[in-house]
């Protein structure tokens, strides 16, 4: 009998936690749903655990007892057991927090992505020079390989928007996160400079919230929205002084895309975003 994994992936417990879901709505326990399909309910625990690993045929299958009928739910559910090789992050596995982790696995499978952004530049934006001034400012201290091992790994992260087939990507950066300065006049021009360039991939949208504005609802925490192969299956990321946090409660997931819908029509349009930035550069 296969040993439950100690380590599982970021991918595999939320196959698990929507299963559990699923069996949840039908009001069946554990040890029901395992007697509908011929395991222990400790297989069935293990496996909404992610500690298990399932086959694309179990999942239709409990997935029939769960009277589940969203064809294309269960397709991506089915679609999220073939994975067997571990990521390129896994080389961090002994370096960086399992929360860094995850948060890139998820990064890595989502569909598109859509960022809000007050206070800092977005991990997938920052030049290495900037996100070396960000991480020397981490609490507690970071020793300088430490520092290093953090830049190499949001580096490699930002090869998912260089990639043959990149997904979609919209960040919306208030004017704040801009100004705020971490490392040297050179650094932060590289930034910015570097934020023009980028804004001009035709995946990638970038949206400026300006002062102006006026106020809008957030509470100044950044964060990631990630969507997946369907809507049930997206997540979200929040930034913590103690890590990011990832969310996928379907309640959250709604007031997520509410915040990331008010901060976009606060902002300016791509095109004027871009000459905004590039007017900071010059101001420099």
């Amino acid at each position: 009998m296969p040993q439950p994994s100690p380590l599982p992936t970021a991918r595999r417990r939320r196959l698990g936690t929507e299963l559990r879901r699923l069996r949840e709505r039908t009001d069946l326990s554990a040890t029901q749903a395992a007697a509908l399909v011929g395991a222990t309910q400790s297989r069935i625990s293990n496996i909404e655990a992610g500690r298990y690993g399932v086959s694309a045929d179990r999942v239709r299958t409990l997935a029939r007892h769960y009277d589940c009928t969203d064809g294309e739910l269960v397709d991506a559910l089915a679609a999220m057991t073939g994975e067997r090789r571990r990521g390129w992050w896994e080389e961090y596995r002994d370096i960086l927090s399992p929360r860094m982790l995850d948060l890139t696995e998820v990064e890595y499978h989502a569909t598109a992505l859509r960022v809000a952004h007050v206070i800092n530049i977005p991990g997938l934006l920052q030049t290495p020079d900037h996100a070396r001034a960000l991480f020397a400012q981490t609490v507690p201290p970071l020793k300088p390989h430490e520092v290093e091992h953090r830049v190499s790994h949001r580096v490699k992260r930002q090869e998912v928007l260089h990639r043959e087939q990149p997904p979609p990507y919209t960040a919306t950066i208030h004017e704040a996160a801009l100004r705020m300065r971490f490392g040297d006049r050179a650094t932060t021009c590289g930034q910015l400079t570097h934020l023009v360039e980028m804004s001009e991939l035709d995946h990638l949208t970038l949206l400026v919230v300006p002062f102006d504005a006026g106020p809008f609802h957030t509470s100044g925490q950044g964060f990631d929205y990630f969507h997946g192969p369907v809507p049930q299956l997206d997540t979200v990321q929040i930034d913590t002084d103690h890590g990011g946090e990832l969310i996928d409660s379907p309640a959250q997931l709604e007031r997520y895309r509410l915040v990331l819908d008010r901060m976009s029509a606060a902002a300016l349009d791509p095109a004027t975003s871009r000459g905004f930035i590039a007017r900071l550069i010059k101001d420099l």
